[in-house]
């Protein structure tokens, strides 16, 4: 199991629409709205780090709204 968190910035005014739309997405376990450099946290689980960059680029990257996105890959020691 890989989980990875991903730091979302989103064009002002569209932060609760994009959230509604992220946080219902295959392999998002959580989701939540930050206030500072970051407008949403969002937590993934999936089989590997492959999914997780795929979930990224081809659903989180192309919400109406998402203007950046950060990925940090959870680390299992």
């Amino acid at each position: 199991m890989a989980t990875g968190y991903v730091l979302i910035n989103v064009k002002p005014g569209m932060e609760f629409q994009a959230f509604q739309e992220i946080k219902v997405m295959e392999n998002v376990v959580d989701a939540t709205i930050l206030f500072g450099d970051y407008d949403i946290l969002v937590k993934i689980e999936a089989a590997d780090m492959g999914t997780i960059a795929r979930t990224v680029v081809d659903q989180i990257r192309q919400v109406e709204g998402v203007s950046d996105t950060k990925t940090l890959a959870g680390a299992e020691l």
